[in-house]
Parts: structure tokens; sequence; C-alpha cells
């Protein structure tokens, strides 16, 4: 991974950080019930601190929250069991990248999963980024047909 922005203005490393603090936002939504707003205040001090992209993570923690029913819905035709039975931090992970490729067409399907497998190998159990992937490449799949397949040679 490179340091400092691309040449889209785009930095990658701060958009890592704004992933995990956002998984980090959203596990507590779900834990807590409090809404994006609160979380997004208590995780913004930190944001600011690690120089991540608060605007990024912002919008992540918003989307996920305002369209947490329908990503939840759109998921679990990939999922061995419901949404509620899955693992809170790779059910968080799940949700911020059902959004991401959704309503982000801007990332990279390939980007999103990659990440998406980073903070679960993290944070998550010992096997959840095997479950995560295989969610996500379905998912992708999908709702990113023709970028998956303009992908593979």
């Amino acid at each position: 991974m490179s340091r400092g922005p691309r040449r889209d203005g785009i930095d990658p490393v701060a958009r890592t950080r704004s992933r995990r603090r956002a998984l980090q936002a959203v596990y507590a939504m779900q834990l807590s019930g409090v809404d994006a707003k609160n979380a997004i205040a208590q995780f913004a001090h930190e944001q600011a601190n690690e120089v991540a992209d608060l605007e990024y993570f912002e919008d992540l923690v918003r989307g996920v929250g305002s369209h947490a029913k329908a990503l939840d819905a759109a998921l679990q035709p990939f999922l061995d069991r419901t949404v509620e039975e899955v693992d809170p931090i790779e059910r968080a992970m799940l949700r911020i990248a059902a959004y991401e490729l959704q309503h982000r067409p801007d990332v990279p399907y390939r980007v999103v999963i990659d990440e998406a497998l980073k903070a679960v190998k993290r944070f998550g159990s010992e096997h959840g980024h095997t479950y995560v992937n295989g969610v996500l490449d379905q998912a992708a799949a999908q709702w990113r047909a023709a970028e998956v397949q303009a992908s593979r040679p």
C-alpha cells in the first residue's frame, strides 16, 4: 500500500483507518443501540487524531445507520444464518462492505472486500474472515456483476 494520497486525492491509508473506526462505531451501534449521529460523535475525535478520512468515516457510519434494514435484507441470501446470528464484528463489517458495494461505486469491489477481510482478521474471530470473504464474493458477483466480469481474465 502506498503512503499518501493518490493522483485522485484519495489517501488509501486514511481510508483504511476510516473503515476501522467505522467498524468500531457500527459495532457500538449494534451493541448499545446508539444512533449514527452519536456514534460518529463518539469516534470523530479519534478519527481526527489518526489523520483518517473523516468524511468517509461519517459516510460509512451514516450509510449503515440509515440503510441497515435494506443492507441486512440484501445480505440475507448470501448468509447461512440470520443476520442477527452472525458474529457482531463480522456483522458490522458485512454491513459496512454491503453499503460500500451498493452505494459507493467509486470504490472498486476488490478494495471493499480486501479492506473488509483485513479488518475482520484484525478484530474478528479466528476464521471470521473466511466467512466474510464467502459472503462478500457472492454479493459482489451479484451487485457488481459487470465490474466482477470485467476483472476476470
